[in-house]
């Protein structure tokens, strides 16, 4: 019964999250997003493209690595990642806290083709590149993942150091 009744829980939250998270993995750049309401988070907000005071470029690859896999930023900074996909496979480069990250990527092996689209999220096909302006507004550890099944797993994984 305990098992039913979960199992319809997130069957019936699947959607509403799904439609939460936007226009999802399709086929498409990945850009800053227009300016509209931000909404702060525990690891920042979107940022300002305007507001940016430096460029930080983030290769991914198909050895599940990210490079650099260690970024330090001071706290209120706004930077643009340039985020490029070296592989042969799509990757994803997602900010968040660690908990944060472990829940989403739950999600994600739970429902591999989840649509969404993020400020904090640059999904990038194969050969491309996409970006991500954030907003640092707090201090501490902070975390970056792709959370395409399998990837996370593998080590695909950064930290950022906010002062």
């Amino acid at each position: 019964m305990k098992r039913e009744l979960l199992l319809s829980l997130v069957l019936a939250a699947a959607p509403l999250y799904a439609f939460a998270h936007g226009d999802g993995h399709a086929n498409k750049k990945a850009a800053a997003k227009p300016a509209g309401p931000v909404e702060p988070t525990p690891f920042g907000q979107a940022g300002d493209p305007k507001q940016v005071t430096r460029t930080v470029r983030v290769e991914m690859s198909d050895r599940m690595r990210f490079v650099p896999d260690a970024i330090t930023v001071k706290r209120g900074e706004t930077v643009k990642f340039v985020v490029r996909n070296s592989g042969k496979v799509l990757h994803e480069m997602v900010l968040g806290t660690m908990d944060h990250l472990k829940e989403h990527y739950e999600l994600m092996k739970k429902f591999p083709g989840m649509e969404h689209d993020e400020p904090h999220q640059a999904h990038v096909d194969p050969g491309r590149q996409g970006e991500i302006v954030w907003q640092f507004t707090n201090a501490g550890e902070f975390y970056y993942g792709c959370l395409i099944p399998g990837h996370f797993d593998a080590g695909m994984i950064g930290k950022v150091t906010v002062k």
